[in-house]
């Protein structure tokens, strides 16, 4: 069984078996998904192999990430779902008590197959949901975390980047100036746990186990190809789903989550560019002066 569905609050299937080889990938939804919901479950859309709904930001993560059950030794998908309805600040609110949920699946896991790696991949509100969880961790419950156009304030996430957990696990933070617009919202909707407190588009601080990586760079998409990894430029202004949604991005997680001793953040630091596009620039093309990856602007 390559894919199983967790919610937050349930407890791990008692009859699932976690004796084989292969890496726990952990998916995360984001906002207005929820459980069960008419239109808007996870587990019939993204969290599935094949979605129920043909949408353009509806694409399957697990076949994405590799899961299909034709392999062996291909691992598990876990789809985790909690109830991302309602207003931006509901959601932004239980997204740091789902945390709690996940870090209570994720040591169901470690302490059922601790031979077996545990990996998060997560976009939007989902990035908030697995950062609060490494509050409640025990140091390498989770190898890699690969957060997707993470709707999270700087501040919080070096909060849980500086627990046991945090300072044990490697963060993928991916960005892409086409989520400008949702990652000022952000910052304009909810209120900032500091002064000036921008959102992870811009404001994640650099670290060894830290990677910020812009998707819609053009000269960081060159440095994956001569990598052999081929990902499809941009081809919106603004858009919050890209970083999932675009082809050749879900394999290169499956490689970054499947294969993380081969592709390391120091390899990966080391070929791409070390400064990001500054906000708005996608929208407004003159705006050229890039901006060192991690660091706030000025304006």
């Amino acid at each position: 069984m390559p894919i199983i569905h967790v919610n937050a609050g349930d407890r791990l299937p008692c009859t699932l078996s976690l004796d084989e080889c292969g890496p726990v990938i952990i998916m995360v939804h984001g906002f207005k998904y929820a459980p069960g919901h008419v239109t808007e479950c996870p587990h019939r859309h993204i969290f599935a192999l094949d979605p129920a709904r043909d949408c353009f930001k509806v694409v399957s993560w697990p076949r994405g990430l590799g899961f299909d059950g034709r392999a062996p030794g291909e691992g598990l998908a876990i789809g985790f779902g909690w109830n991302a309805r309602g207003s931006p600040w509901r959601a932004y609110g239980e997204a740091a008590r789902a945390g709690q949920a996940l870090a209570d699946l994720v040591s169901a896991v470690r302490r059922r197959a601790p031979h077996r790696p545990v990996h998060a991949i997560a976009h939007s509100f989902g990035a908030r949901v697995v950062l609060a969880a490494l509050a409640h961790l025990a140091p390498g419950a989770l190898g890699r975390i690969i957060l997707l156009a993470g709707a999270e304030f700087g501040h919080n996430a070096g909060a849980a980047l500086d627990t046991p957990a945090g300072r044990a696990t490697e963060i993928v933070n991916v960005t892409t100036r086409e989520n400008d617009l949702y990652d000022a919202l952000l910052e304009w909707l909810m209120p900032a746990p500091a002064r000036g407190d921008r959102s992870l588009g811009l404001a994640l601080r650099p670290g060894a186990n830290v990677l910020t990586l812009q998707l819609d760079d053009g000269d960081t998409l060159a440095a994956l190809g001569r990598a052999g990894v081929d990902i499809a430029p941009p081809t919106a202004r603004i858009c919050h789903w890209s970083p999932y949604t675009r082809a050749g991005a879900l394999p290169f997680y499956a490689r970054l989550l499947r294969e993380p001793e081969h592709l390391t953040l120091a390899q990966l630091r080391a070929a791409l560019p070390g400064r990001a596009t500054p906000r708005w620039s996608r929208i407004v093309p003159d705006l050229r002066l890039p901006l060192p990856i991690g660091r706030k602007p000025s304006f």
